[in-house]
């Protein structure tokens, strides 16, 4: 995927994946207790095609919208308040998540 991260050894988004046709939800939610470990991939497996807010351990904060995770890694969509991009990211840098 041009303009994505890449994760050696871990396959892309399903084909055919598309972004969501809607925005995601217009609050952010409270952050919930946050865990000194890296995120289990099993647990965010729970939020794939649904609306998630993320939490990074630099700070950042986001709407994201989950089609694949890996064994160390997830990609989707990420809404920049306009659209939304493509993202993947290294569930070492999630603090936190919740799904909707």
């Amino acid at each position: 995927m041009p303009g994505s991260p890449q994760f050696p050894g871990q396959p892309g988004p399903p084909p055919g994946s598309q972004a969501p046709t809607a925005p995601p939800p217009a609050f952010i939610p409270q952050q919930q207790s946050a865990s000194a470990f890296a995120i289990d991939p099993g647990a965010i497996s729970f939020c794939l095609f649904r609306n998630t807010f993320i939490w990074l351990n630099n700070g950042a904060r986001f709407w994201y919208y989950p089609i694949f995770v890996g064994p160390r890694s997830v990609a989707g969509f990420r809404w920049n308040g306009r659209f939304w991009t493509i993202f993947g990211i290294d569930t070492r840098q999630i603090n936190s998540f919740t799904c909707f």
